[in-house]
């Protein structure tokens, strides 16, 4: 849950007895009777600031140790916070530079990774927040090796980064082997939110193999919402229909979702940008004020591999007919199929033939329309299915990608390497893949813009410049940095004194693979960095608008950025677009200035519903993901930048994960057995008619 309404009025001092409350329970109360000596710095200063009511403890710390910072000791040698899921610092930068503090929750012979749990939280200067620390009380356990291929597994007590909550001895505050001074106001500390324990237990059956039912679900568990029947299944198509008839959706709200009875701007016939009242939104095509609430991988559906797991499936739907033709065979990028294509099964895919009979994509895409519609959501997001959001009854996002290009040998990354921008292929392939949305999204009004490429290795503001200088001599990028140094600097001896370098010409730099000092070379590196950065956002702001001119160019989801990367996308994107996987973006702050902004991907999940992963940002339960969804999405509608918030993703992941990468997350409007969850669904309900409900 969000923690801020929870701990705006705890402040502050360290308690001493067990006071569980509906707001949990303070651990620390700073003011002016509070005895700075009981805390231990490590290359740090602490000091009271401010005055009550905002008492609060400033920590100055410095960069002669790897982890500066506080130890906040439990007064009577330990709190016992059994009750509670997390522990939340409400903090303050009030420092110059943006900055990351960590705090670690230990027990006796705490590491750093055995007996303590952690979490951290980036704050820019100025910005408050809330860095919350999950209670793990398990981890993950792969019962000897018969599990593999997930993200998350069954849990057993106790393990690597759990804790025992009934006896935490202190907590501790630092920053991580910094490069600058780092101050920050230390608002309160607070233990909160019920403890819910996760579903699935590998104590929860001798023998715990099978373990997965016929519909995919694990099966040593109940929970609400699972389906237990064929004919239960069915029986939830015939009751949801009734609901989706008496909840139709927001009644101010035009075909597109857009704001009906609210200001008429000129109407172009396609989605823009526009600025109103001190508020950036889109516009759709009917003039209308619109805020993108949408949804991710809308029908696209994972595979889990079957390969080597014969043992875990109970009565396997894909030995059976009609359901083998379901098998198929995927490509795994990470993980325990790495570089092989096991073969694989949708049991996401044979749940709907069962729910909605053997026409059910067709039927099942009009559910989905009906659906959206009553949630609240007015847009089909990233990754979703084409049969779907060609059907021009819901507004949606398309993508294009450089997939085909050149890479940049020396770069990496997550999801690997960068294109080079500088290579005839990368443009071709950008254009390539335009052309192949002329008779689809391409000039369609429903079609807000497009996407390019996702996630890319952006790196810090040398990456891109040092990854050139890596490649081998024939590398576009490399010839393109070596003609800027050419130009600047004329003589290679004229570079060789500002880099501290001795190449004997501009050929040896083009023939060798190493690197210069960062430091002495940073002015270069970070100008070929930003015309890297440039290149890549005009590039396809080109391709994109050659074939679609109406239609917005909405970045490339960044999920690792830096200023330089931040700006050059603010020069060229009509819209800048974001993952950001946190609790709230309510304050979030970007370099450009005064563009639009879209959230790409967000989630939250719990484990109380029988998956075995929460996703990127955990919550205890459903509850709390439902309160956290409604925070999140109404933060970013009061953001002067923000014009839309895209949920990642429409169902869950596969139970033993998807083959792709191993993710098994609890991210989903519905199950894998196309059961909405209801607390979810209330909270996007909420929100949707909340979404024009202001002046």
């Amino acid at each position: 849950m969000n923690a801020h309404k929870i701990l705006v009025p705890l402040l502050l001092g360290l308690a001493t007895a067990p006071v569980p409350s509906a707001a949990g329970k303070v651990l620390l109360r700073p003011d002016s009777q509070t005895d700075l000596t009981k805390f231990v710095t490590t290359d740090a200063v602490l000091e009271r600031a401010g005055s009550a009511p905002a008492s609060a403890l400033r920590l100055i710390t410095g960069i002669r140790q790897r982890w500066p910072g506080v130890t906040l000791p439990a007064p009577d040698g330990h709190w016992d916070l059994s009750p509670f899921a997390n522990v939340i610092v409400a903090v303050r930068n009030t420092g110059t530079n943006r900055a990351t503090l960590n705090c670690r929750v230990d027990n006796p012979g705490a590491d750093g990774r055995l007996n303590c749990v952690n979490g951290a939280i980036t704050l820019n200067p100025g910005e408050n927040g809330s860095l919350r620390v999950l209670l793990r009380r398990a981890s993950g356990d792969t019962l000897d090796g018969k599990l593999f291929g997930l993200r998350g597994y069954p849990v057993v007590l106790g393990g690597p980064e759990t804790i025992k909550p009934n006896h935490i001895t202190q907590i501790l505050l630092f920053v991580s082997e910094p490069q600058a001074p780092h101050q920050f106001d230390i608002l309160s500390v607070s233990a909160t939110g019920d403890y819910t324990p996760p579903t699935a237990w590998v104590t929860d059956a001798d023998p715990f193999f099978p373990f997965i039912d016929l519909f995919g679900q694990y099966k040593h568990k109940d929970w609400p919402g699972k389906v237990h029947s064929l004919a239960e299944l069915q029986q939830r198509r015939e009751t949801e229909a009734r609901e989706l008839a008496a909840q139709r959706g927001p009644g101010n709200w035009d075909q597109y979702g857009g704001w009906a009875d609210g200001p008429k701007l000129e109407a172009t016939g396609f989605f823009r940008t526009a600025k109103h009242n001190g508020k950036w939104w889109l516009v759709d095509p009917e003039g209308h004020l619109f805020f993108s609430h949408g949804i991710d991988c809308v029908l696209a559906i994972d595979v889990t591999p079957i390969a080597e797991r014969a043992s875990w499936f109970e009565d396997f739907p894909g030995d059976q007919e009609p359901f083998r033709r379901f098998r198929t065979k995927a490509y795994a990028l990470k993980g325990h199929y790495a570089d092989r294509s096991p073969e694989c099964f949708p049991f996401a895919s044979v749940n709907l033939q069962r729910k909605y009979g053997p026409d059910w994509r067709a039927v099942y895409t009009e559910v989905i329309h009906q659906r959206l519609r009553s949630w609240g959501l007015n847009t089909i997001a990233n990754w979703s299915a084409g049969d779907v959001f060609l059907k021009r009854r819901t507004p949606y996002t398309d993508n294009v990608g450089s997939h085909g290009a050149r890479m940049i040998e020396g770069s990496e990354g997550y999801w690997g390497k960068f294109p080079d921008v500088f290579d005839a292929s990368f443009a071709n392939s950008l254009r390539r893949a335009m052309a192949g949305k002329r008779k689809t999204s391409a000039n369609d009004p429903w079609c807000l813009g497009y996407f390019s490429d996702n996630e890319m290795s952006w790196g810090d503001e040398t990456s891109l410049a040092l990854a050139a200088l890596k490649s081998p001599a024939d590398q576009p990028a490399k010839l393109a940095l070596l003609a800027d140094l050419k130009a600047k600097y004329a003589e290679i001896e004229k570079l060789n004194q500002v880099w501290g370098t001795t190449h004997d010409s501009w050929d040896a730099l083009l023939a060798t693979r190493e690197t210069p000092d960062a430091y002495k070379a940073r002015a270069d590196l970070t100008a070929f960095y930003s015309h890297t950065a440039e290149t890549y956002f005009r590039v396809v702001r080109e391709a994109i608008k050659a074939v679609a001119p109406q239609q917005l160019y909405l970045g490339c989801r960044f999920a690792w950025v830096n200023r330089l990367a931040d700006l050059a996308a603010g020069k060229y994107c009509d819209v800048i677009s974001y993952n950001l996987y946190e609790r709230s973006v309510a304050d979030f702050k970007n370099p450009s200035h005064d563009k639009p902004l879209i959230i790409g991907e967000f989630h939250f999940g719990a484990l109380d519903r029988g998956l075995f992963h929460t996703g990127l940002v955990p919550v205890e339960n459903q509850a709390a993901r439902a309160t956290s969804y409604k925070e999140y999405v109404l933060g970013a509608l009061r953001h002067p930048q923000f014009v839309g918030t895209h949920w990642f993703q429409y169902m869950d992941e596969p139970t033993t994960g998807r083959v792709y990468d191993e993710e098994n997350y609890q991210i989903g409007f519905v199950d894998i057995a196309d059961t909405p969850y209801a607390e979810t669904i209330a909270a996007s309900r909420e929100v949707g008619r909340q979404l024009y409900d202001q002046p």
